[in-house]
């Protein structure tokens, strides 16, 4: 990931960016029928429940670790995380999107409740992602940038949805 292409964004909005992501995920499901939890709007584009599922399990397991690896471990080496081949690896399409949205939230919550309690000399901590050297501020403007990718495809798939 290019790293100059992900903008900073001051601290305390970005965790505000990140305690609403819960709740846009919920608004997206509210309304959907069972049918439209499943529909992909194109041939390798993720239906909602595989976007859900997909946001918990990167929470759980990617943004989590790596922050406590961060706040834990002098310089680690962080590990990618191959969303297409986790998803099909655990048939996204048929688990529960409601209950992966309750998972997120969780896992969300402890990702937030971590990083509100950090210091100033905490976000500026370092480990190695790729090729390239990151700090903690620059992994939360990732989770950022994640989210808005993940809002945005998730809003053109439900106006998809109205159309039809």
């Amino acid at each position: 990931m290019n790293l100059s292409a992900v903008a900073r964004t001051d601290v305390g909005e970005a965790i505000e960016r990140l305690e609403r992501m819960p709740e846009f995920v919920d608004a997206a499901l509210e309304s959907a029928t069972p049918e439209e939890l499943l529909f992909r709007p194109a041939p390798g584009e993720f239906a909602l429940v595989e976007h859900v599922c997909h946001l918990r399990d990167l929470e759980r397991e990617g943004y989590l670790v790596r922050v406590r690896r961060m706040l834990s471990e002098p310089a680690p080496a962080l590990e990618g995380f191959d969303g297409t081949a986790v998803a099909e690896n655990r048939h996204y399409l048929k688990q529960d999107a409601r209950a992966a949205a309750q998972g997120f939230e969780a896992a969300r919550r402890e990702l937030t409740g971590i990083l509100a309690a950090l210091s100033g000399d905490d976000w500026e901590r370092s480990a190695t992602f790729g090729d390239e050297r990151i700090t903690l501020t620059d992994l939360v403007a990732m989770i950022v940038e994640h989210d808005r990718e993940h809002r945005a495809q998730m809003e053109r798939l439900k106006d998809q949805l109205k159309s039809k």
